[in-house]
């Protein structure tokens, strides 16, 4: 408590500023995605790479909204972090200046896709994540205050950190097929299961690192699920895919229940 009332304001300041510049950065390029000012849409990008049908492990364009949901969780934590008793909080000053990068890396992946520098975004993505996984480890290891930053903090960036999961997964699924990559020898439903696998094991060691946090999961299991419902109603069709996702789905959900049974009982002593 004493570094906390001895730290110079500006300090805390100027983070509070960079972290609301940067949200705003991350909503011009949300509008630049959606071609609001007169470019192409992420989805037309790289000729179509990046759309909802360009591979197996994509998902359908509904699952898309939950960005409607992180940005305004976003905008909620810009706010938050206004609050007089929030500016100098150790929480705050431990993931301030990483929320703010993941909001610039979130606007650069936009640029780079509309730029059609499809391994780029890869690269960004892929950063973007590590940044997301160390603010929720440090989320982790402070408990929240109340429930209005449970909510707010914790469950916002859980939800970026899960969705961005999956999109990593869909990201590099849709660099290599745009680079022309067939899978071969692999079919490409084979390298959809393991793509699937692969977002189950992730899932599963957040689940566990983070004493089974729920947010991550649902907008894991969020993204699994609307790729099983685009092999099942769009294109590429694939019914093996469609099983594979689910199944990935549940087990992170069963593995996330079982982490926060472990660490009820261990809270019990």
């Amino acid at each position: 408590m004493s570094s906390t009332r001895t730290a110079p304001p500006s300090r805390d300041r100027a983070r509070q500023v960079v972290v609301t510049v940067a949200y705003l950065a991350c909503v011009l390029g949300s509008f630049l995605g959606m071609g609001a000012f007169g470019g192409q849409e992420v989805q037309s990008s790289s000729s179509g790479s990046l759309s909802d049908d360009a591979t197996h492990v994509a998902p359908d364009g509904p699952a898309f909204s939950i960005w409607s949901v992180i940005y305004l969780g976003l905008a909620a934590y810009v706010v938050h972090q206004w609050l007089p008793s929030r500016a100098a909080h150790p929480r705050e000053r431990a993931v301030g200046y990483l929320v703010a990068a993941s909001m610039v890396l979130n606007a650069a992946w936009i640029l780079a896709a509309e730029g059609d520098l499809i391994w780029l975004t890869v690269a960004i993505i892929l950063v973007l994540l590590l940044v997301l996984c160390r603010i929720v480890v440090l989320l982790h290891r402070t408990p929240s205050p109340g429930w209005l930053e449970a909510l707010v903090v914790d469950g916002t960036l859980g939800l970026y950190l899960g969705w961005v999961t999956v999109a990593t997964v869909a990201n590099i699924a849709a660099a290599l097929a745009d680079s022309g990559f067939d899978g071969g020898p692999l079919s490409p439903e084979v390298w959809a299961v393991v793509l699937c696998v692969a977002v189950a094991v992730i899932g599963s060691l957040l689940a566990l690192r983070l004493g089974g946090r729920l947010a991550p999961t649902l907008a894991i299991a969020w993204g699994l699920a609307w790729i099983a419902v685009g092999r099942t109603a769009g294109e590429p069709e694939s019914q093996v895919t469609a099983v594979a996702a689910i199944a990935a789905a549940v087990v992170v959900v069963l593995v996330t229940l079982l982490a926060r049974a472990r660490r009820t009982r261990r809270a019990r002593g």
